[in-house]
């Protein structure tokens, strides 16, 4: 079972199609007590922390899969290879948080403060993240289907992490993820999968995109000014009434420039 964290970074490597990254993600077995039940209460968790004395508590590698910990104060928690499926976290405080090759399948984190978490090799697929701050985070890992819409993604890092390579390039894969309206200034996205996002009247002022993959994403009003674009693949991508496009970086080079929906060909 200690295995599963390994498998989903591996489907983090570049070029594999969704299609097969499905299909890895199934292969695991997400039926078992240790990914569906919690092996601790709310109120185990509660206690934890009042005998804390305000440091960090350490949730390593525990079954919380579905619990209620809205509204929690789990600031610096170490959550490492945790299972949180289901887990409603609304509200809650992980800023600082250790998130590493942790499970959040369809978790519940609206308005949650995630700003500084690390979360390389998350697996948060099709998780709510609506409202959330994950601000100067580390979303190096599958948030496929998640939903972002109105976040705080500035100054995140989810860019290829072109130093770890064992694993291959391990990047953030936000695809099919509604950032509709959020704000991701200054956010380092590069080489990242942004394939099918939904980009509308996002706020990506001076983000890096170089080389990442934004085929079929829907920018329509999104903020570009200082946006670097080099090698972004845009083929079926909108880009249409987008602001700032005067002030975009590189947007010259980018890749499949022909295939986009622009505002002339309307």
């Amino acid at each position: 079972m200690r295995r599963f964290p390994l498998l989903v970074l591996a489907v983090l490597t570049a070029g594999v199609p969704a299609r097969a990254e499905q299909d890895l993600l199934l292969g695991a077995d997400m039926n078992t007590p240790r990914m569906t039940k919690a092996e601790m209460s709310r109120a185990d968790i509660e206690a934890l922390i009042a005998k804390s004395g305000g440091r960090p508590i350490d949730l390593t590698d525990k079954s919380l899969s579905g619990l209620d910990l809205s509204g929690l104060d789990l600031k610096g928690v170490n959550l490492r290879t945790a299972r949180l499926n289901g887990a409603n976290l609304q509200g809650a405080d992980l800023s600082g948080a250790n998130l590493q090759q942790a499970w959040l399948l369809k978790a519940n984190l609206k308005g949650a403060n995630l700003a500084g978490a690390d979360m390389f090799g998350i697996t948060a697929r099709g998780a709510d993240f609506s409202g959330a701050d994950l601000s100067r985070s580390k979303p190096i890992g599958d948030f496929m289907g998640a939903n972002m819409s109105g976040a705080s993604l500035v100054d995140l890092n989810g860019g290829a992490d072109i130093k770890n390579q064992s694993m291959g390039l391990m990047r953030a894969m936000f695809v099919s993820v509604n950032l509709q309206g959020a704000r991701l200034k200054g956010a380092n996205l590069g080489r990242s999968r942004l394939d099918y996002a939904n980009l509308k009247d996002a706020d990506l002022t001076d983000a890096v995109l170089m080389g990442s993959d934004a085929s079929g994403a829907d920018l329509t009003g999104a903020n570009v000014a200082g946006t670097d674009f080099k090698g972004v693949d845009v083929s079926g991508a909108r880009l249409q009434r987008l602001k700032g496009q005067d002030r975009a970086k590189d947007w010259g080079a980018l890749v499949h420039a022909d295939r986009a929906i622009t505002d002339k060909a309307d």
